[in-house]
């Protein structure tokens, strides 16, 4: 039988599975390591974030965010339809494009951010599947297609490069 960790024991092997983890870890694959309930988890990852540990929850679990990479951030303005998001998404990881997060502006709430979290195509079929899954609708769906991406990159001229082609693809607004 597995031991139950406790507290601070239990918190402290979360941030240890985090960070070794090469791919996010989902809230019920640390529960069964720690014995205890889903629920549990998430609580000690709200503490966690708390006490400022860079943990971000992704749509395939959580991440651990290393801060030794040097990474060159941007925000890009988009337009398209739901059905060519792969397209979208694929552009940008190929050209070795991270694509953090999609925010759109929302009359009500304002900026509305969630979390994608995709660098290659395996994650993107992942997100794209779990979407489909789901079937929960793209937060672009609720803009008419107008959305925007954090992107991030180790060198400028990747990220020049994918947003040249999604240009040409027509899928960015100028």
């Amino acid at each position: 039988m597995v031991k139950k960790l406790i507290g601070e024991e239990r918190r402290n092997a979360i941030c240890k599975w985090l960070q070794d983890a090469t791919k996010p870890i989902t809230g019920g694959e640390l529960a069964t390591k720690a014995n205890v309930s889903r629920q549990v988890i998430v609580q000690d990852i709200t503490l966690l974030k708390a006490q400022n540990h860079p943990i971000i929850a992704t749509s395939n679990g959580y991440l651990y965010m290393q801060t030794e990479q040097k990474t060159i951030e941007r925000v890009i303005a988009c337009k398209h339809k739901g059905n060519e998001t792969k397209e979208e998404l694929y552009i940008l990881v190929d050209h070795g494009v991270t694509v953090k997060d999609v925010i759109i502006e929302h009359p009500i709430y304002g900026d509305l951010r969630a979390s994608v979290m995709v660098s290659t195509r395996l994650e993107v079929d992942q997100f794209i599947t779990n979407i489909e899954q789901k079937n929960a609708p793209y937060l672009l769906e609720l803009t008419d297609g107008i959305h925007n991406h954090t992107i991030a990159a180790d060198d400028t001229e990747k990220l020049d490069q994918a947003c040249h082609v999604l240009n040409q693809r027509g899928f960015l607004t100028v």
